[in-house]
């Protein structure tokens, strides 16, 4: 067969179930490629993370006899096949990216459900392990993972050993949740070797929580090279005000983390929202005006 790909959302980020896709492909002795519109196919694959908020969907393409489309971006009911999902992703694909990252899942779910997020819904009310790192990592240098919540399964504790034991650089993408920090898995993740780790600081009534958490791993933590304790995402313009915004903010450079302020519905969230982001997610303007009140937006 000759199988062509699509990445609705673009090629700035590995799409990894097209990766798995071509592996399996590949496996069976198919031919696969990505798709050109000048080249018959017996098949094609389309695959979209977003939604219409941050990505234009493509139109299907008239030059294959079958179309399959996945991803959240078209629903959330669609699945790999286990001989798919649990492959080796083909790297490959994506020739131009850095062939020394491995990017994947240990665990899927997430027990909090919170009502901007479709994790729950997507993958369940609880977080549960679903791979080994071999499934997915075999030799690289760095490791991106991309868990909703990982201190939540229960198995957390073997799958930081795994990545202990591969030596790799890890990046928790993703925010693990400040709320079930304990000295046990601070301890195990000052021994994964780290090149980024984020935490989330989305509620407000979560506050004290998170802050347990957060003074807990800044107390415990190895630190990072440049001093920081890691990044800490800020939801905004869900049901929080300027003023509980811009707390949590200071707050979290206070103690030394860098906070990371993530926008809901963006297209249409106000003005001073999108000043907000862009003075504290540049750290050169962040550091050079602590003060958003006396930020400049027109001065250079």
């Amino acid at each position: 067969m000759r199988i062509g790909l699509i990445d609705v959302d673009g090629h700035n980020w590995p799409n990894i179930a097209l990766m798995k896709i071509s592996a399996y492909h590949k496996s069976i002795g198919d031919h696969v490629e990505w798709w050109d519109g000048f080249s018959q196919y017996d098949r094609v694959y389309m695959s979209r993370v977003f939604d219409d908020t941050y990505s234009e969907d493509e139109p299907e393409p008239c030059n294959a006899a079958e179309i399959i489309k996945g991803g959240t971006g078209y629903g959330l009911d669609n699945r790999l096949p286990d001989e798919i999902e649990h492959i080796m992703p083909d790297y490959g694909l994506y020739h131009w990216m850095p062939q020394d990252t491995a990017y994947g899942f240990l665990t899927r779910g997430c027990p909090r459900g919170c009502h901007f997020c479709i994790v729950s819904e997507k993958e369940g009310r609880g977080s549960r392990k679903v791979a080994n790192l071999s499934e997915f990592w075999s030799g690289q240098k760095k490791i991106k993972l991309l868990d909703p919540n990982l201190l939540a399964c229960t198995d957390h504790m073997e799958l930081l050993e795994q990545l202990v034991q591969s030596g790799a650089w890890v990046d928790f993408t993703q925010g693990l949740d400040a709320r079930l920090l304990t000295e046990q898995n601070i301890q195990e993740l000052n021994r994964v070797k780290l090149t980024e780790i984020h935490f989330a600081w989305d509620y407000m009534q979560e506050s004290d929580a998170v802050l347990r958490g957060l003074r807990l791993y800044a107390k415990l933590a190895n630190r990072r090279p440049h001093g920081k304790f890691g990044t800490v995402y800020c939801l905004t313009n869900y049901d929080t005000t300027m003023q509980e915004n811009l707390y949590r903010i200071y707050t979290l450079r206070d103690m030394g983390y860098d906070p990371y302020v993530m926008i809901y519905d963006k297209p249409n969230a106000p003005h001073e929202v999108r000043l907000l982001q862009r003075w504290c997610n540049n750290r050169k303007i962040f550091r050079t005006q602590p003060d958003f009140e006396r930020y400049d937006p027109k001065r250079k």
